[in-house]
């Protein structure tokens, strides 16, 4: 299984260059090869450790159900990559992106409906949430695709959220979050879990109030609307509805929530597609009503629905699927979709025409084909719930009145309107619709078959409901009458087409994307109003609430439990050199209280981030004051560039008075020194430091923080790495804002010929001669230190965030002696670039130890013995401490390249205007 996530994964990360150098059908193979794989069969269950201590793991269950999915996932999914080469014209701008998504959101579907885990299965969730939001807002030129998108994000993501943490709940209750388990022991759950889980799963498949967001996706490409909004993502809902139904369908707020809106869903979903005429919409509010109809089925929380609900979930994938992809040959060929404009379609493509009738008649639920016998057995199965059997009933007579509506509106002749001239189909377009319908047909004799394969899967129901037989023929029965009455009913809707339309015009009084959008401005508005009361531009306010918010923490645990037990042994120093530093730090600290001007309090607050440096070292931390040094430098270096835009003068009087902001001082003071004395008197276990010499040594290190940093911890450090990027990619984005080019411009006081010592230099007057002497000859000797630290980090003091700190502060020295030009001539390569890589490496190490069969971030090692070098320990973790090397290097460059070289011409804009 997860060789083909992967297989998905390089086949989105190759898709530009595929697309250019062959075609969008290439990205055909990897669902083809899962399609494959799939039918031939893949072991049932598989299980890999990820992050166990909460509970995540990468567990997948191919059982008859998720065989199911998988199928429609990639059989369906590589059909429309094939169809996809056709629609789009060869040379589209967004073809390659188009490729990254599509093969991304298959990756993304086919890992959710295989997981085995809650919290895998939400990851997968969010993934096909991005990707959708993505493929929905193709065109970004168009507001009603970004519209569209940002509504399907909003929604979706909101409930996913709430399923987050009713999984979580469900979690705990059960002891486990693997989903077999708690499907083979269901737990006591609380309802309100249910709710959240229902939440995250009706918004999914768009069912009643998240109906919305489905009908305005149809802003996406045709290809996007067949794959994501008939065959995969919108099934996601309802197919995790599937999946703890047998755990959760008897517990009381699933059937009592599920059921009646899936009603209601397919209800209204039925009566608005009667009364559209753009041919992709009426298809959308069409699937909003199925989608409400296979809610009911799974909602119902028993063995016969959930079968009747499973050979409903195949049929509607091919039948809809299918009629998408016959809307875009229609648009295509024909010019328009709007039925109003189409005429006499069916004469001039017999073929197409057929192939919608064909898929039409199953959504009819006409015999012999698969949509019928899912129909047949859902009304069996609703026999003993007579309203929602009544919904249901309904709901089929709409369904059929807009399926006839939907071909009456492609294929026929009307009367005043000119017949539609239409182009070639070609092959590649007709052929996946034509396999899609064909499929509706031959598959339904096998429905006993499809049955007794689902028998495993229905035996988990705790309640089985009525008896339910999937067969193709049945005999004459109550569900065959009601069948009948329904299409009947629908074909009286059709003939009355006109009057309904109007009536269901006059019939709407509230439109539900405007009731979304009214209430996101509002929720706009009331963010801004927010924000303009807590965040004021005040950096001593904001400070002053963090440390109020600290003390309050503190009062409030004194006051809730009573006076703390401080039982721990205090020593005034260990070694002499320790009082003297500390008296420094008590200095430099009371001299910032007094500092007027901004460059002076800069260097006495860098002096206590110095001291503390001294007090690591003196301590036995060479590593942390190492770094500590080095990160304070670096900081100061970025406070002087950013003072060269503060006003020159004293700074402003605080408007807090100094016995104020003395006592609040103190009482953050007492409050963090008493906490850390309470959590190590509360220490109960034994502490983990005297565990760390032993896995050191058992990842091959003789530096403690180092394996720390690169394995014991390396989530930690991963994590981190990512934050400090987004960070410094945010702060710089913030001086780029009035522009649009990221490139450092040239500076008009370079001068012709080359300088001997750097490659630009500073304005006259701005120059010293004996720094750029001193740059020129320490910058390689700096650059090899950082290379030496990041290699010796193992075994020795270094790492590849201190060596990229120092590379960092030799490419700062170079920027400082020479400007700008100069900061461009000592990294050529873009900053973003540097991080990207950086980041790449750090990441791609970590899912190294996967490709070998072991856990993420478990990183391999190996003993060597090399002539003349000896015995020589190898390990995945240079590569890791590469990747961070890398990252730091890059983001010093973009805060030079913000901070300082952005600054510096915008300096000179000024100088000259």
């Amino acid at each position: 299984m997860e060789s083909l996530l992967v297989l998905h994964a390089v086949a989105a990360v190759c898709a530009p260059w595929l697309v250019r150098r062959a075609s969008l059908a290439v990205l055909a193979l990897p669902p083809a090869a899962a399609f494959l794989v799939t039918a031939l069969g893949l072991p049932v269950r598989e299980s890999r450790t990820w992050a166990p201590s909460i509970g995540l793991e990468l567990a997948f269950r191919v059982d008859a159900p998720a065989v199911l999915m998988m199928s429609l996932v990639t059989g369906v999914g590589a059909l429309i990559m094939i169809y996809s080469a056709r629609y789009f014209p060869r040379g589209d701008e967004g073809l390659g992106r188009y490729g990254v998504f599509m093969s991304g959101f298959a990756g993304s579907m086919l890992g959710l409906v295989a997981a085995d885990n809650l919290l895998l299965l939400y990851v997968f969730w969010e993934l096909t949430t991005v990707c959708s939001y993505l493929l929905i807002g193709y065109d970004p030129g168009s507001r009603a695709s970004r519209r569209a998108a940002m509504k399907a994000l909003w929604v979706t993501t909101f409930g996913g959220l709430a399923m987050l943490a009713g999984f979580v709940l469900l979690g705990q209750a059960a002891g486990t979050y693997r989903i077999s388990d708690i499907v083979a022991h269901p737990p006591h759950v609380n309802p309100v879990a249910v709710v959240l889980i229902l939440a995250g799963a009706l918004s999914k498949s768009a069912i009643f109030p998240f109906s919305t967001w489905l009908p305005a996706a149809m802003a996406a490409p045709t290809p996007v609307s067949a794959y994501l909004h008939a065959a995969a993502m919108v099934k996601a809902g309802v197919y995790l509805l599937a999946r703890l139904g047998p755990a959760l369908g008897d517990v009381a707020p699933w059937r009592e929530v599920a059921v009646p809106l899936g009603v209601v869903t397919m209800l209204l979903g039925g009566w608005r597609a009667l009364r559209e005429t753009d041919l992709k919409r009426l298809l959308a509010y069409g699937t909003v009503g199925q989608l409400g109809l296979l809610t009911v089925l799974f909602g119902s929380g028993t063995g016969g629905a959930a079968l009747a609900g499973a050979a409903m979930l195949l049929a509607h994938a091919l039948f809809k699927a299918a009629l998408f992809l016959v809307v875009g040959i229609v648009g295509h060929m024909a010019g328009t979709r709007d039925l109003r404009e189409l005429s006499g379609v069916g004469r001039s493509m017999p073929w197409v025409c057929a192939v919608a009738v064909l898929a039409g008649a199953s959504m009819l639920g006409l015999p012999p084909l698969a949509g019928f016998a899912g129909k047949e057995a859902a009304l069996e199965a609703l026999v003993d719930t007579p309203l929602a059997l009544a919904g249901v009933v309904a709901g089929s007579a709409l369904t059929a009145a807009y399926t006839l509506r939907f071909l009456w509106g492609a294929f026929c002749d009307k009367p005043g309107v000119a017949a539609r001239e239409t182009r070639r189909v070609p092959a590649a377009m007709f052929a996946p619709a034509a396999l899609l319908s064909v499929l509706g047909l031959a598959l339904a004799p096998f429905a006993p078959w499809y049955g007794r394969a689902l028998s495993g899967y229905i035996a988990t129901f705790r309640e089985q409901g009525h008896v339910t037989h999937l067969v193709l023929w049945g005999g004459f029965s109550w569900p065959l009458l009601l069948s009948a009455g329904s299409v009947a009913a629908g074909v009286v809707l059709f003939l009355a087409r006109e009057p309904v339309a109007r009536a269901g015009a006059a019939l709407h009084v509230l439109d539900s994307g405007q009731v979304f959008w009214s209430l996101v401005r509002r929720l706009d508005r009331f963010a801004i109003q927010l924000t303009g009361f807590v965040q004021r531009g005040s950096v001593p306010d904001y400070l002053m609430l963090t440390l109020l918010a600290a003390i309050g923490v503190g009062v409030f645990s004194l006051v809730s439990g009573g006076p703390p037990r401080l039982d721990v042994p205090v020593v005034a120093w260990q070694r002499p050199e320790q009082p003297v530093v500390a008296g420094l730090i008590v200095a430099s600290a009371a001299l910032a209280l007094f500092a007027r001007p901004y460059i002076l309090l800069g260097v006495v607050v860098g002096l206590i981030g110095y001291g503390t440096a001294l007090l690591f070292l003196v301590h036995g931390s060479p590593d942390l004051a190492l770094t500590q040094f080095l990160a304070e430098t670096v900081s100061l270096v970025v406070f002087a560039l950013v003072l060269r835009r503060l006003p020159i003068g004293p700074p402003v009087r605080g408007r807090l008075p100094f016995w104020f902001r003395m006592g609040l001082g103190l009482a953050v003071a007492v409050v963090v020194t008493g906490a850390g004395m309470l959590a190590m008197g509360a220490r109960s276990a034994q502490p983990i430091g005297a565990l760390m010499g032993p896995a050191a040594e058992q990842a091959g290190a003789r530096n403690i923080v180092s394996a720390l940093i690169v394995d014991i911890r390396a989530w930690d450090t991963m994590g981190e790495s990512t934050v400090l990027i987004v960070l410094t990619l945010g702060v710089t984005s913030l001086v780029f804002l009035r522009r649009r080019s990221y490139h450092i411009e040239p500076s008009p006081h370079v001068p012709a010929e080359r300088t001997r010592w750097l490659s630009a230099r500073l304005p006259r007057g701005q120059r010293a001669l004996a720094f750029e002497v001193v740059a020129r000859l320490t910058f390689h000797t700096v650059l090899v230190l950082s290379v030496f630290l990041l290699f010796t980090g193992h075994s020795a003091v270094g790492g590849g965030f201190a060596g990229g700190i120092v590379a960092g502060m030799a490419i700062t020295v170079r920027y400082l002696a020479g400007g700008r030009n100069e900061l461009a001539a000592a990294v050529p390569v873009h900053a973003g670039v540097l991080m990207g890589v950086g980041l790449t490496l750090s990441t791609g190490t970590a899912l190294a130890g996967l490709l070998f069969g072991r856990a993420a971030l478990d990183l391999l090692a190996t003993d060597v013995t090399v002539p003349l070098a000896g015995h020589l320990h190898l390990s995945t973790g240079l590569f890791f401490d590469l990747g961070v090397y890398v990252s730091v290097v890059g983001m010093v460059q973009d805060l030079l390249r913000g901070l300082g070289a952005e600054l510096d011409r915008q300096i000179d804009a000024e100088e000259s205007a």
